[in-house]
């Protein structure tokens, strides 16, 4: 910027025309051109001479005084004297600079901050304001910005100020362009902000001073809002409660974290009509971050708007710490007990003789929230305590609290549930008895949260009573099985007989095929009783379904859609591979089922599921570990309530009579359970059904090995030799198994017990190479004999066979290598085994 201030605009005055000058100079013109034309012949040159002579140097002068700015032409004048007179009196400092920085205009307020008393002495900002690094820079950047046309403003602070009468001043420079015909100007204002800088110091400094008073007062102090966030907390109360105050007000605490014991929910029942601010005496324990409590007493206010909505809590917090202050023994019972009555996990309230609440604790409150809505004491409403309750329970509770209020003794408890959600019912009991206070008389309510109690008791009567089945299902399998194995092993024995063009060889073959798909019925009750054998691998569940997929497809029809969505990377489960397929094939036909009507999608996902997420399932029975789940989901229907409670029983379906024996869930039920599985279903109706499949996650050892085939496939020489000892008690299965041994060239010894197995072998003095036995048998069963032989000293391994699971016995038998073969059998698989088994 340059020292010189050019002439502006600004500066300049406008006068308004002056007619009677104009009407004058009109005259004279006229006068002089009269004169001329009267004036003789002889004397007109030398007045036009005169004439001309005049009006030059009048016009010499003029332009003089134009050129001195002694006269203006009102054509040519910009300012305005009212302009001016604003711009010379403002209060701030103005300057107008020029595109190429010279200083235009400066009024009277700039002036006195340059101390100039004349135009020569105006200072452009640069000069004006020097000083430390942080005056420069910002001097600078609005520099720049008036440079580039664009608006900017800085606060700066100057030491000692422009006046010189303190030591330090504060000034506010803003600058923005000026849009002008005759080039581009920028104005600057320059204002001392230094007054109400020391006003806003001076605020901030009372602020600090009163939150320091706060944070260090004997006293706790926290305010909440309506949802429970703690926005502020003193510094006493985080010292005491071991919170960093940098993380409170940021979600670092609630009063669910700050307060034991269900505290926050007696503070969230306070209520309060539109208007009114509430403040409550209570006693309650808080949670350190230690996890230790500090009993306390609160001074609880809450402030309620028009709409009747609680606003952010006030709350002053006392300690009642031992050691913390001197109480009265009388004084320091109260606290103790006010503790003990907010801290215990039972729901307790006082009634009076109208059925209000009186008093109550946190477990109260958490329990019955709306109870309280109303407010307690005499603003509570009457018999606000049945809220929630249906026309049956509420009736029964109110009886047994009049009761009370009437003086009866031994008043019955009242079980009672809340119909607020009806998918996931809550339930109490309530204990009720009589009190009475200054003549007046009132009840007593204690009430214990039965919901998980409920909830266990009916999974257990669940549980027994499949169970039950189970076993009856069981028993019955286990000895159709042995009926089975007799028809499928003479089946066998006749078709061997007969040839293909033989006219009985197909009524044979029929009944062998019927025993077969008996043999399936009776392996879906095993299943559903989880007797069945099962021959577990480890499985990557992802390939195992894309190997049914096609299957899948088929079963869905062309009318329903089958997506699957594999996760990737999935852990490893060990389970028997064609069960689970069994188990998949039955739930992707109940959702075809579901979908015949309109059609519909059949999804299946999997992923792996963290321990951490198993909560998010909100299933109490499912343990915390790691799983692959499998969910098989439908656009069906959906499956209503009272249905879906049934869905795992055997026998019970919805389909019409001979569309459904009503095993298929019941199966899957038990394959997963079995597998050590977990199976939950969730259905809405209307929306569809998802059932979804939790494995455990099995992790291989590093050389993991299966047990090898104990079956010879595809062996073409069924002839054997040596002594085989046949244990079964079942006449029919004995018989047919020796005969087919016998005719295959073994050596065949029976017994019907194991008492007589053992007599056989001490018979042969031990001289045998096989020994095949049933499981189940009178006097002595198969594992008990097995072990007796062990004693004795006999190698001869033991295949035993049984319609029951292998892990049924397994358990029960010493160590040993011993095989096993399921009923029902053919006469292949019987002489396969043998022959894999034998020495």
């Amino acid at each position: 910027m340059t020292d010189r201030t050019e002439s502006s605009a600004l500066e300049r005055s406008e006068r308004p025309t002056n007619v009677g000058l104009a009407v004058a100079l009109v005259i004279t013109l006229i006068g002089a051109a009269a004169a001329y034309f009267w004036t003789p012949s002889d004397l007109a040159p030398r007045v036009a001479i005169l004439a001309l002579a005049i009006v030059g140097v009048a016009g010499i002068f003029v332009l003089l005084a134009y050129t001195l700015g002694l006269i203006h032409f009102s054509g040519r004048t910009a300012g305005n004297d009212l302009v001016k007179l604003i711009a010379d009196t403002f209060g701030e400092g103005l300057l107008v600079t020029r595109g190429d920085a010279r200083i235009v205009y400066a009024n009277e307020a700039y002036r006195a901050m340059c101390g100039a008393k004349e135009a020569s002495g105006v200072q452009p900002v640069e000069r004006l304001f020097s000083g430390p690094p942080e005056v420069s820079e910002a001097i600078y950047r609005l520099a720049q910005a008036a440079r580039a046309g664009v608006s900017h403003s800085e606060d700066l602070r100057l030491s000692p100020p422009l006046s010189g009468q303190a030591a330090v001043g504060w000034y506010r420079i803003r600058v923005r362009p000026l849009a002008a015909a005759s080039g581009r100007f920028c104005l600057w204002a320059v204002a001392d902000v230094t007054a109400d800088r020391q006003r806003q110091e001076n605020v901030f400094q009372e602020l600090q001073h009163a939150i320091d008073f706060l944070d260090h007062a004997p006293a706790g102090f926290f305010s909440a809002s309506p949802e429970g966030a703690v926005s502020y907390m003193n510094k006493t109360l985080a010292g005491w409660l071991g919170y960093d105050l940098t993380h409170v007000g940021s979600g670092g605490a609630t009063l669910s974290s700050i307060f034991a014991n269900n505290g926050a929910a007696l503070l969230a029942a306070m209520s309060g009509a539109p208007g009114d601010v509430r403040t409550e005496q209570i006693d309650l324990d808080m949670r350190c971050r230690s996890g230790k409590s500090l009993p306390v007493r609160l001074l609880h206010q809450v402030a309620f708007g028009q709409d009747g909505e609680a606003g952010p809590s006030r709350t002053l917090v006392l300690n009642r710490a031992s050691g913390e202050q001197p109480e009265e023994d009388l004084r320091a019972a109260e606290v103790r007990f006010a503790r003990f009555f907010n801290s215990t996990p039972m729901a307790m309230a006082t009634l009076d003789g109208e059925g209000r609440v009186l008093t109550s604790n946190a477990a109260f409150a958490k329990l019955l929230p709306q109870a309280l809505k109303s407010g307690q004491g005499k603003a509570a409403a009457p018999w606000s305590v049945l809220a929630g309750l249906g026309e049956r329970d509420g009736a029964a509770l109110r009886a047994a609290i009049e009761e009370a209020i009437d003086g009866e003794g031994e008043i019955r408890p009242v079980n009672v549930v809340f119909e607020e959600d009806a998918a996931a019912p809550r339930s109490a009991r309530f204990f009720v008895s009589s009190t009475e206070d200054a003549g007046k008389k009132g009840a007593m309510v204690y009430a214990l949260d039965t919901t998980e109690q409920r909830k266990l008791q009916e999974e257990f009567a669940q549980s027994q009573k499949m169970n039950a089945v189970g076993q009856l299902a069981g028993g019955i399998a286990h000895d159709f099985n042995n009926m089975l194995t007799a028809i499928i092993g003479y089946s066998d024995l006749l078709l061997s007989s007969h040839r293909p063009t033989d006219p009985a060889f197909r009524d044979i073959r029929q009944i062998k095929e019927t025993a077969n798909r008996a043999a399936g019925l009776t392996r879906q009750l095993l299943a559903f009783s989880r007797r069945q054998t099962l021959r577990p691998q480890v499985l990557q569940l992802g390939d195992a379904l894309s190997e049914v997929q096609n299957l899948l497809r088929r079963i869905v029809g062309e009318k329903n859609e089958l997506e699957l969505r594999l996760g990737r990377d999935l852990w490893f489960v060990k389970a028997d591979i064609t069960q689970f397929e069994q188990v998949i094939i039955n739930l992707v036909v109940n959702a075809r089922d579901a979908m015949q009507e309109s059609g519909g999608r059949v999804q299946i996902r999997t992923r792996n599921v963290a321990a951490s997420e198993c909560a998010s399932f909100d299933e109490a029975a499912l343990p915390p570990a790691d799983y692959v789940l499998v969910e098989v989901e439908d656009t069906g229907g959906g499956i209503p309530a009272d249905v879906k409670e049934k869905i795992f029983e055997p026998f019970f379906t919805t389909k019409e009579v001979g569309k459904g024996t009503g095993l298929g869930l019941s199966t899957v039920f038990g394959i997963i359970k079995q597998s050590g599985g977990f199976i939950l279903v969730d259905s809405e109706v209307g929306r569809g059904t998802a059932f979804r499949i939790l494995l455990p996650r099995y992790v291989p050892e590093e050389k993991e090995t299966s047990k090898e085939s104990e079956s010879v496939k595809g062996a073409a020489d069924y002839t054997g030799q040596g002594v085989v000892l046949l244990v079964e008690d079942e006449d029919a299965v004995r018989s047919i198994g020796a005969r087919a041994l016998s005719s295959r060239g073994f050596t065949v010894l029976e017994a019907t017990t194991g008492m007589e197995a053992l007599e056989v072998v001490d018979r042969v003095d031990g001289k045998i190479d096989l020994i095949v036995s049933d499981v189940v048998m009178p006097e002595m069963d198969g594992p008990a004999m097995f072990a007796e032989l062990r004693k004795r000293g006999v190698k001869a391994k033991v295949i035993f066979v049984s319609g029951y699971a292998e892990e049924a016995f397994a358990k029960n038998l010493p160590e040993g290598d011993f095989g096993f073969l399921a009923k029902p059998f053919s006469i292949k698989q019987l002489i396969e085994t043998v022959k894999a088994h034998m020495p």
